[in-house]
């Protein structure tokens, strides 16, 4: 399935802001179900419960995003219309209420993805099982992917949408020229979130860095990184990012990016990936945009592109298994 941006839409920006703020979001039918964490937090998890025995797809959101983003609302409505179950964890901090531990959460968070997969794996009721995550939450899906090799392999495929592949690289495009708009976005949610998190715990980390952060390089190296076990921003950045695991992930997998995601310029992609993973870097698209259609546009191109792919690389696994077990 070929994107082609609509020509209203001609630049990378456009196609990023205008489909996130200026399309209308379908209406989903979310039931939330509240989860204690093995380390005393909890973590709010939205439901669309479809019919028993029908695909499962789990979507992991991106920085500071929710089962309100418009790709989230967008998938879902997709799921819930063809009768399969999903569902959508909410990183901590990230479904309205504040979580009860130091920790956040991040681009590498392998650990809480494996949690919270093998858990929602459980409810699939037998039905095929896809998990699915959007920028953030795709770099830190692709991340436990190839960490976990083989053990992931109960996930029948996924896919990830403009995920900061290289985190640094990434970090750097954030950090300068009308890019700012974006990383002033994300701290105006970031910050606030911070200083409440010093109210619980006096002493996390240091309040007069965390006023003067004006990028995410700055603001990982006074809060991500020290609160999730990295040095600093550079080892974060560079531990985190997928890139380096793209070869290792044995689940079918698509890894979707724009060309002009100005998130991740397209020159920064990797070109080497496991013969599981597929490489989608269409020419245009924006950050998770790809809007479609006449003014005032469509945003069904995308969970048409997830469905399509995690239906087809689990009907092409079962052919090859037939074929080697007949």
């Amino acid at each position: 399935m070929d994107y082609t941006a609509p020509f209203w839409l001609p630049s990378g920006h456009l196609q990023t802001i205008y489909p996130a703020t200026c399309i209308s979001k379908p209406a989903v039918p979310f039931r939330r179900e509240r989860w204690d964490t093995p380390d005393g937090d909890f973590i709010d998890v939205d439901f669309v419960d479809g019919r028993p025995g029908r695909p499962f797809v789990v979507l992991f959101h991106g920085l500071e995003g929710s089962s309100d983003s418009h790709y989230a609302r967008a998938l879902m409505a997709d799921v819930a219309a063809r009768g399969w179950s999903g569902a959508v964890p909410h990183f901590r901090g990230c479904s309205g209420e504040a979580n009860r531990a130091p920790r956040f959460y991040h681009s590498g968070d392998a650990a809480e993805i494996d949690w919270i997969v093998r858990r929602l794996h459980k409810r699939s009721d037998g039905g095929k099982f896809y998990a699915t995550g959007v920028s953030l939450g795709g770099n830190a899906l692709l991340r436990w992917l190839g960490e976990s090799q083989h053990q992931a392999d109960f996930v029948d495929a996924a896919c990830s949408v403009s995920a900061p592949l290289d985190l640094a690289q990434g970090g750097i495009s954030l950090s300068s020229g009308f890019n700012l708009v974006y990383t002033r976005m994300f701290l105006q949610t970031l910050k606030p979130k911070c200083i409440a998190k010093l109210k619980q715990f006096p002493g996390l980390f240091d309040l007069d860095a965390l006023h003067a952060a004006r990028d995410l390089y700055a603001f990982d190296n006074v809060v991500t990184a020290p609160l999730h076990g990295y040095r600093n921003t550079d080892d974060y950045w560079d531990r985190a990012s997928a890139k380096h695991v793209l070869n290792d992930i044995t689940v079918p997998t698509l890894v979707l990016n724009a060309q002009n995601d100005p998130f991740l310029p397209g020159r920064h992609l990797p070109r080497q990936a496991a013969p599981t993973v597929v490489l989608d870097y269409p020419r245009q698209g924006g950050h998770v945009g790809f809007a479609v259609g006449a003014l005032p546009g469509r945003i069904s191109w995308l969970p048409q592109r997830l469905i399509h792919f995690l239906e087809g690389a689990t009907n092409d696994a079962e052919m090859c298994e037939a074929v080697a077990h007949p």
